[in-house]
């Protein structure tokens, strides 16, 4: 079947660039068909546009619900006009073929985003006519070219000038077109779903950039964003401000850097070196952030270097000063003074990351892949309230060993298994962390501090999770621990609290574990 002219449908939520892609259509000799607001704005720039009810010759029903759920639309979309059988019934039924759908679709994911929305509000974003109109041009694309973004406006404009898409870029469009609606309704079908853990998980991730390579030069990798509520911290959202692009074991120091400093109060810096914090450190009364950043590196300078940096606040100048003296992979935080960018440019390689707002910490599903399927959980964003804490020794911890306590707790959440943590209040000095034994674990954080000059002679120490015996005690205790915080639970709990008593050493309990694999 050959039409005598060819059409275009438009109906769109994303109005960006609408009326240039309508203009160059009509240039090129297609008639415009619309609905509502789409046909309004095109009527307003002054373009030639036929109503969708004319053709079908019904109205808009029930505020707009029914409009294009119709035979002519979808005979339109659905013909294939090489077929004797399709094009008698279109003759029979008055259905004209539609060459181009342009259709995005109601902001469902918009509106569900913005506080206080009703149900009532985000049901009715929920769009019914513009995925069915999309899924049967796709399925069709045989003969409809269906764009579904903006980006692919000018793409399409183009092969139009030079003769018409080809089947390879309609195939395209085609693929895109169904992750679009793919993605559209994983949203709502999460969104409906109060289930913490779904029968059905629905992942729909958007790639932002196709990565150098991966862990290794010879695997490949690239870096998906997916959707998060707004107040909930994400990599996908943040601005890289210069530097070289982000290799794929960066996103993962970032990630650990970035979960690290949103557990530190104001004036928070963390150092990531291998997913493992290397620095730490949070504001106390009176000191700076240029303070704290050489506190933390000097946890461990040489582990700092080629290390990632988080802030929790701004970057001002003197902070970008002193990150300027170290060879860095990448600094993230809120926002950079001009004086601290300026500092910084020098270091053409090194990755600056801008993420604004700085949002808390969420308890959001995490996920990991594992041989054939996923696991997932929910982060570990959960605080253990102080007051829940509890000492077991005879001796309580001072005030001053208290805060040490408390920081080193939060702290030690974010090192790898087994964990253990030597600090005092605010500062990170010493990381035992990742090994099989928790012995080894101890040892190696207070040989770490000892290396880098750090007396651990009234520290603190945090273990994430209890000790099995005496002797991992006893080992952080010889270096100088005199507090120690960890979840309790071993059987040999009794026997782990004598040993304290004996070396008369505090220990608080805060029942519950903090493992990272």
């Amino acid at each position: 079947m050959t039409a005598a002219r060819r059409r275009a449908l438009l109906s769109v939520s994303d109005k960006a660039g609408l009326v240039e892609f309508a203009r160059a259509l009509q240039a090129l000799g297609f008639e415009l068909l619309s609905t509502g607001g789409t046909r309004a704005a095109l009527l307003e720039a002054g373009l030639e546009v036929v109503a969708v009810s004319e053709i079908t010759g019904f109205p808009e029903i029930m505020g707009g619900r029914v409009k294009t759920l119709h035979p002519r639309i979808h005979g339109g979309l659905l013909g294939r006009w090489e077929d004797a059988e399709d094009v008698k019934a279109a003759q029979a039924h008055g259905i004209e073929p539609i060459d181009v759908l342009c259709v995005n679709l109601y902001p469902f994911r918009e509106t569900v985003a913005r506080a206080g929305v009703t149900w009532s509000e985000a049901i009715e974003q929920i769009d019914i006519g513009g995925p069915a109109m999309v899924r049967a041009a796709a399925k069709n694309h045989a003969h409809v070219t269906v764009v579904t973004s903006p980006d692919d406006y000018t793409t399409v404009i183009d092969a139009l000038r030079a003769g018409g898409p080809d089947t390879a870029l309609r195939r395209t469009l085609a693929a895109r077109a169904f992750a679009h609606t793919a993605a559209y309704d994983a949203a709502i079908a999460t969104w409906m779903t109060d289930e913490p853990l779904p029968a059905h998980l629905h992942l729909v991730a958007e790639r932002v950039e196709v990565l150098r390579y991966g862990e290794n030069p010879h695997q490949r990798a690239a870096f998906y964003s997916l959707p998060t509520p707004p107040d909930a911290p994400s990599l996908g959202r943040a601005r890289q401000l210069q530097g070289k692009e982000l290799s794929y074991n960066n996103l993962l120091d970032l990630d650990a850097a970035l979960a690290l400093v949103l557990d530190l109060r104001p004036g928070g810096v963390a150092i990531i070196k291998h997913t493992n914090p290397c620095g730490a450190a949070e504001r106390r009364a009176g000191e700076s952030l240029a303070d704290l950043y050489a506190a933390a590196r000097a946890t461990d300078p040489t582990s700092a270097f080629g290390g990632i940096v988080a802030f929790n606040e701004p970057v001002d100048a003197a902070t970008g000063a002193l990150l300027a003296e170290t060879f860095l992979e990448a600094v993230i935080a809120p926002a950079f003074a001009p004086e601290a960018l300026a500092a910084l440019e020098k270091k053409k390689n090194l990755r600056l990351m801008a993420l604004d707002p700085w949002a808390p910490a969420t308890d959001v599903l995490e996920v990991r892949s594992v041989a054939g399927g996923l696991l997932v959980q929910s982060r570990d964003a959960l605080m253990d309230p102080v007051d829940e804490r509890r000492t077991v020794t005879r001796r309580a911890p001072t005030a001053d060993e208290l805060e040490a306590l408390d920081f080193a707790w939060r702290v030690c959440r974010h090192v790898k298994s087994n964990a253990i943590v030597y600090a005092r209040a605010g500062v990170l000095v010493g990381v035992g962390p990742g090994q099989t034994s928790r012995v080894d674990s101890a040892r190696i954080g207070a040989a770490k501090a000892r290396e880098h000059g750090h007396a651990l002679e009234g520290c603190v120490v945090a273990s994430d999770a209890f000790f099995p015996f005496a002797d991992g005690l006893e080992v952080c205790a010889a270096a100088g621990a005199r507090a120690f915080i960890q979840p309790g639970g071993s059987l040999r709990d009794e026997e782990v609290i004598a040993a304290a008593d004996r070396l008369e050493a505090a220990m608080v309990f805060t029942g519950r574990r903090h493992f990272r694999h």
